[in-house]
């Protein structure tokens, strides 16, 4: 990890700042913006963006920075929970697919590809529309969209690994099957996973938070940014600010982890 941050740019460095600075607004929003994100002033109702209020208030005279930054908790949260999904049914699925039978591997292959064929968002929605719309149903839904392209280079990194020389060599020392699982095959693996999750979890906030903007996850007066994002679009040719606020947080979060995934690859992270 030392070798890895030696190796970051200068942009890589400041996507690192940005998230730690969205992690601490997850962990203690309080230290950032100590408001009441769902505090109603309806005299102050439609302010445009001052020093009072950096993002303006809404409809309801609620400072929307304060909801921006109380709501990085269940942005960033359900993201995080839906790549956790995504990459537990992947983990299943791609050493299954590695280490089992090629009948097997054929198989779930096969059942993969299909499920890689289709858009993440088409996916989720399919899911969603079967299960009813909510924030949980959304997180599950992106998880189990997203699981498809995991499990392909989950499964392409086993094989790789089960069949190298230092694998063998174990094997012919006598070590036990589970003991080259976990020893050998597993940790060099799942390494390589660390960019794509980094990745992983700036799309899966972009996917969840275009589920609740379409209403079909976090519902108002929840500070979901999804969920802000579709309450604003009413007003948004009298009030732009209330889009601005959340769409800006969701931009610069999905960006700065995209940025960090890259820099984690570039340096021989993954």
């Amino acid at each position: 990890m030392r070798r890895a941050l030696r190796g970051f740019t200068p942009g890589a460095w400041v996507a690192l700042a940005v998230v730690v600075v969205m992690l601490v607004m997850v962990v203690a929003p309080g230290l950032i913006a100590p408001g009441d994100p769902t505090a109603i002033a309806p005299r102050e109702a439609f302010e445009p963006p001052s020093l009072a209020h950096p993002f303006g208030t809404d409809e309801s005279g609620r400072d929307v920075w304060t909801r921006v930054v109380h709501g990085a908790g269940s942005s960033l949260g359900v993201g995080l929970q839906a790549t956790v999904i995504g990459v537990a049914l992947a983990m299943v699925l791609g050493f299954a697919a590695g280490l089992g039978p090629r009948w097997l591997d054929a198989g779930i292959a096969r059942v993969v590809e299909v499920l890689y064929a289709l858009p993440t968002m088409v996916l989720a929605l399919l899911l969603v529309t079967v299960r009813g719309p909510g924030l949980a149903a959304s997180v599950l839904a992106v998880g189990l969209a997203t699981a498809p392209g995991y499990a392909r280079i989950l499964r392409s990194r086993v094989r790789g690994v089960a069949t190298s020389g230092y694998v063998a060599a174990a094997r012919l020392d006598g070590l036990a099957p589970a003991r080259v699982l976990t020893r050998h095959i597993a940790p060099n693996a799942l390494w390589p996973l660390v960019a794509v999750l980094t990745l992983g979890i700036g799309q899966a906030v972009v996917w969840v938070a275009g589920l609740s903007f379409l209403g079909l996850g976090a519902l108002p007066p929840s500070p979901e940014w999804g969920a802000m994002l579709n309450a604003g679009r009413v007003y948004l040719t009298t009030a732009w600010w209330l889009t601005v606020g959340p769409g800006l947080a969701i931009t610069v979060t999905a960006a700065a982890l995209t940025a960090l995934g890259r820099a984690f690859g570039r340096v021989g992270v993954a």
